[in-house]
């Protein structure tokens, strides 16, 4: 996103997001949010959406509820405990959407229903089946990736790679994604490749990660072709996005998919 290009302005719920640009059929509703029209004072200025960053729990809930309101077609949004790990869990009815469930990832079958991840610099990916029926969310950072989270959310909507499409949404660019020698082994020894990975001159042992091409690659290993979305940095892009390597104590964005209702 270069500076506003893809941040939606939504009256009167005043709250702006970013729209996946990717040909998700009709049944598919996702958003990234920004750090843009919240309630939450500094540091965590002003759509924070994580409760576990050290912001106040009222600001966090009127930014929740804030987010709710502007999406009319969803009835339950799940949130996860996040903790850089691979485990994608299935929505199905019953389910209490406010109680976190830990996992990275999550996979929605029913009109209705909806799964958020929150980021500050891993990336979050969106996808969905061509037919619209199935939907998922996965939190995908450096550990997450190399360990298998995205093969592990493909294998959580039961479908085949090639009946899916993905989004990647705003993360830590290449540009600014400085790793060790050890990141980049793990990868290599993962997928047997060094591609997403560029030596820092003057800095020996150290890289720059393109987290967009090696999510695009873990995705294409999986059957996952059609993938869009990636080429934003969310350190360089202060305005509208948090990064924690950038600032350290912040907020969170959310990023969600969800299947609309159906029509009554």
């Amino acid at each position: 996103m270069s500076g506003a290009a893809g941040v939606r302005d939504l009256i009167p719920a005043r709250l702006r997001w970013q729209t996946p640009d990717w040909p998700a059929p009709a049944s598919i509703g996702a958003m990234v949010t920004t750090r843009l029209d919240g309630y939450s004072a500094p540091p965590y200025d002003s759509l924070n959406l994580g409760t576990h960053v050290g912001d106040k729990a009222s600001s966090v809930a009127r930014n929740r509820r804030l987010l709710r309101n502007a999406v009319p077609d969803l009835k339950r949004l799940q949130w996860l405990h996040q903790v850089h790990g691979t485990r994608a869990i299935t929505v199905v009815a019953g389910n209490n959407p406010l109680r976190r469930r830990q996992a990275d990832a999550g996979c929605v079958m029913q009109p209705g229903d909806g799964i958020a991840v929150l980021t500050a610099d891993c990336l979050p990916v969106l996808i969905c089946s061509r037919d619209g029926r199935i939907a998922a969310a996965a939190h995908a950072g450096w550990r997450g990736l190399v360990q298998g989270v995205l093969e592990n959310t493909v294998s959580a909507t039961g479908c085949r790679g090639s009946e899916l499409m993905a989004w990647l949404g705003p993360a830590i660019g290449p540009c600014c994604f400085e790793i060790g020698d050890e990141v980049k082994a793990a990868f290599m020894a993962a997928a047997a490749t060094a591609d997403g990975f560029v030596p820092v001159p003057g800095k020996p042992g150290k890289s720059l990660m393109d987290i967009y091409a090696v999510a695009r690659q873990r995705l294409l290993a999986v059957g996952v072709s059609d993938v869009h979305g990636g080429g934003q940095c969310t350190v360089c892009d202060h305005r509208h996005f948090y990064s924690y390597r950038r600032d350290g104590v912040t907020g969170r964005m959310a990023s969600l998919i969800y299947l609309k209702r159906q029509a009554v």
